[in-house]
């Protein structure tokens, strides 16, 4: 959906016109009390479930859970799926052209907030004339746009499903946050931010900020599980088609070889100033920082129902941090459902099968769905 701005952003910057890609599932009901937004993590996108006609790998990223049956059932619920402004998977973004200077963006798009991704949803809901949100959704970075939500549009959002995530970043994953932007930006190919113009891609460092990144997302056990002290040979590496673009003779271990086969996939699809925007906005989002570092009076205003899980491997975002949460708006007397799962696959667990893990999120939306249909029959 094209929109002609301007949509002011919280950097002081504005975008005059932009698009944002976005896919609908099931139908909205008649009241248009059933809409459910799913807000995507750094790598992810508007394509949320199922899989595109014709095209091989093609699966949405939280598929297992969104779909007819499936714990965000489609045969109730209308879900929105929408690429954040900055993304490299359709919303208007660095690879795009400026239309004020007739160049592609490059590194002078302008910083983007989860704020501003929250105002941008918002002007793509009014204009499919969904007024009120059933539930807004997210894991990760995701679960941040749905605290958002509740607290730029509290009226607006009727329950609040946040998983693995947290009311902002600690020093240490601004840290990790911090490698992976530098090992990009000091990548030769990088030229700026403006590489485009020079037919290159900073794939070396896209590979290694994933291989950071992703080191981050797995528990310790996960890794010995999977893994251990594994050696692999260079001739397994090939015959399994794995291409490193490294000589193979220096990978000796299982996991290195993993490692470097998620960097290259990575480096292919994923767009080097949007790592650096969307790491940014990441850091940069604390609803408290403006009321004194004070969580529950940042939260004063939000209205929502809320189901926040969280993962006991999860040490990039932990537990201890949706804790934070649970308080913060137990302080303001919420509705609040808390999950503490003991799941072993670290920070991805918000994205795979846990039994526990998606039982609790089937049940909430049993009830969202409950209340719907109650508010239906007396209407």
């Amino acid at each position: 959906m094209q929109f002609e701005g301007p949509l002011a952003l919280r950097s002081g910057a504005s975008l005059g016109s932009y698009t944002l890609a976005y896919e609908t599932y099931g139908s909205l009901n008649a009241g248009r009390s059933n809409a459910v937004l799913v807000c995507h993590a750094l790598n992810a996108s508007h394509h949320v479930a199922g899989t595109y006609e014709g095209q091989a790998r093609s699966e949405g990223w939280w598929d297992n859970m969104v779909g007819p049956g499936k714990p965000v059932d489609t045969d109730r619920f209308f879900v929105i799926g929408v690429n954040n402004l900055g993304s490299c998977f359709g919303s208007t973004g660095p690879m795009h052209v400026n239309p004020a200077t007739g160049r592609v963006y490059g590194a002078d798009f302008p910083v983007v907030t989860v704020e501003d991704w929250v105002d941008a949803q918002a002007a793509l809901l009014d204009a499919l004339g969904i007024r009120t949100l059933a539930a807004v959704m997210g894991g990760s970075l995701g679960g941040m746009q749905a605290l958002s939500w509740t607290l730029q549009y509290p009226e607006r959002v009727r329950h609040a499903v946040v998983v693995a995530s947290a009311p902002n970043l600690t020093a240490e994953n601004i840290a990790f946050n911090e490698v992976a932007r530098r090992a990009i930006v000091t990548d030769p190919d990088f030229h700026g931010g403006h590489f485009y113009e020079h037919g290159v891609i900073p794939k070396r460092g896209l590979r290694i900020a994933r291989m950071i990144g992703h080191i981050t997302y797995l528990s310790d056990d996960v890794m010995n599980e999977k893994f251990g002290r594994i050696l692999r040979s260079a001739v397994e590496g090939e015959a399994a088609g794995l291409d490193y673009r490294y000589s193979t003779q220096d990978v000796e271990f299982q996991i290195e070889s993993y490692l470097r086969y998620q960097g290259d996939k990575f480096s292919e699809y994923f767009d080097a100033n949007t790592y650096l925007l969307i790491t940014r906005a990441l850091d940069y989002f604390d609803p408290a920082r403006s009321h004194g570092g004070n969580l529950s009076v940042a939260f004063t205003g939000a209205t929502a129902k809320f189901l926040l899980v969280s993962f006991k491997t999860d040490w990039r975002f932990s537990p201890a941090r949706s804790r934070e949460l649970v308080k913060a708006l137990l302080d303001n007397r919420r509705n609040v459902s808390y999950a503490e799962i003991d799941a072993p696959h670290g920070h991805d667990a918000f994205l795979l099968d846990d039994v526990r893990y998606m039982g609790v999120v089937r049940s909430y939306f049993e009830r969202v769905a409950h209340e719907i249909q109650a508010e239906g029959s007396a209407s």
